[in-house]
């Protein structure tokens, strides 16, 4: 992405697509629930890094860092 603009359009496609998100794209409070990430929060944080990345050399370096890799077992570190 390269401008605020396509910033605020791609924050905006994802805020409508997603219904679980409440008021201004403020995920509700979980009732009950553990505090683990879910597969679905993965794959959009994966798409979040993909997209703000400057290359693919880049894209994996962040996704690394932040654990959205799955490791040798096949789950992602930030899911543990």
């Amino acid at each position: 992405m390269s401008g605020p603009v396509e910033v605020r359009d791609f924050l905006l496609q994802q805020e409508t697509r997603d219904t679980s998100l409440g008021f201004g794209g403020v995920p509700a409070p979980r009732s009950g629930e553990s505090s683990r990430v879910t597969d679905e929060q993965v794959r959009r944080a994966q798409l979040a890094v993909a997209h703000s990345a400057r290359d693919a050399e880049d894209c994996r370096e962040l996704l690394e860092m932040l654990g959205l890799v799955p490791g040798e077992d096949g789950v992602p570190p930030v899911r543990r």
